[in-house]
């Protein structure tokens, strides 16, 4: 009786103990890891990565962006050109890994994504541009002292160049006029190069030109939180000077981040105004000198779309008090170009 009970105990102890033991996942192993970098240079890579024993992959391009794959493949379009190391993770279903890097070399050429000639004369292409129109009043002004219209009296393309006009008139209660156009609701982008080529007026002291751009998130979180990006600014009160400033939270107005750069024949020759804007960093030129630079990130609003403004204010908080003698002013345009 007791023999037979002891057999009985064994073998259930036994039986339930080698039901409880599971077999452990293998680990990944033998990971390979290859790039193909696309011949038109336009950002595009394929990776492939292959391991035995593994259910997933995770993915490092090596700028802060990561991908996770089943298969193992994946193709990622680079911003910008630049020496990246990427490192690819090969994953069990019991999580354990097996890591390997590769570094790789893209060079990405930038096409045109947008531009305005200004070709055809007359009015400004409705379907590229739109306007601000009024006094500022309503929050977007600087205590100006125009009023901005879209009329032909200024604003119009004459001779293969845009021609913004200030004028010295009695207008809907201003004294002063002048346009201020803008591709809000035409045309925005995040990163790229704008290229700006221009000729700044010469006046009396008072006179303000800008080309500029804005986040096109401002009619949901409002300035600075969208950010602003001021690519030329130009003050014939200061005709030595060309500015170059950004605005963010924290950095707005008065303490803004900006910089000059003092300029021999800034104004009345045209000159080449353009900003470089990636995930990385900002620099704003004149004539591919560089004028200001800031590093971007993720707690920067300059990771959005954006819009572009061209302008020219009289008088108000940055431009100064404006001459007594001032009649007009034109600020022209030879072109805007956006490159990716």
């Amino acid at each position: 009786m007791i023999k037979t009970f002891f057999f009985l105990f064994a073998v259930f102890f036994f039986g339930c103990s080698n039901k409880s033991v599971s077999k452990a996942d293998p680990s990944p192993s033998n990971l390979t890891l290859t790039a193909a970098v696309h011949p038109a240079n336009n950002g595009s890579v394929n990776f492939v990565a292959t391991a035995n024993n593994a259910t997933s992959y995770e993915f490092d391009f090596g700028n802060g962006i990561h991908e996770s794959s089943t298969s193992g493949k994946v193709t990622y379009v680079y911003p910008v050109s630049g020496n990246y190391t990427i490192n690819v993770k090969a994953k069990n279903s019991s999580g354990t890994s097996v890591s390997k890097s590769l570094q790789i070399v893209v060079t990405r050429v930038a096409s045109l994504v947008w531009s305005d000639e200004f070709d055809e004369p007359g009015t400004p292409n409705p379907a590229k541009w739109n306007y601000d129109q009024g006094t500022g009043d309503n929050g977007w002004g600087n205590n100006e002292l125009q009023y901005y219209t879209n009329r032909l009296d200024n604003v119009y393309i004459s001779n293969g160049t845009l021609k913004i006009v200030a004028k010295k008139e009695d207008y809907s209660g201003k004294q002063h006029t002048s346009a201020r156009l803008k591709t809000q609701g035409k045309f925005d982008f995040k990163y790229g190069k704008v290229e700006v080529r221009a000729k700044l007026p010469v006046g009396v002291p008072g006179v303000w030109p800008a080309i500029w751009m804005l986040g096109s998130n401002i009619t949901s979180i409002g300035w600075p939180a969208c950010g602003e990006i001021d690519i030329m600014e130009y003050l014939t009160r200061d005709p030595e000077y060309i500015y170059a400033t950004f605005h963010y939270p924290g950095r707005f107005g008065e303490t803004a981040d900006g910089n000059k750069i003092k300029y021999t024949n800034a104004a009345a020759e045209f000159h080449l105004f353009a900003v470089e804007w990636t995930p990385e960093q900002l620099k704003i030129y004149v004539d591919e000198q560089l004028v200001h630079s800031i590093k971007n990130s993720v707690a920067l609003p300059f990771n959005n779309n954006f819009f572009i403004i061209l302008n020219m204010a009289l008088g108000g908080n940055f431009g100064g008090a404006l001459d007594a003698a001032f009649t007009n002013a034109v600020f022209e345009i030879d072109y805007v170009r956006v490159y990716q």
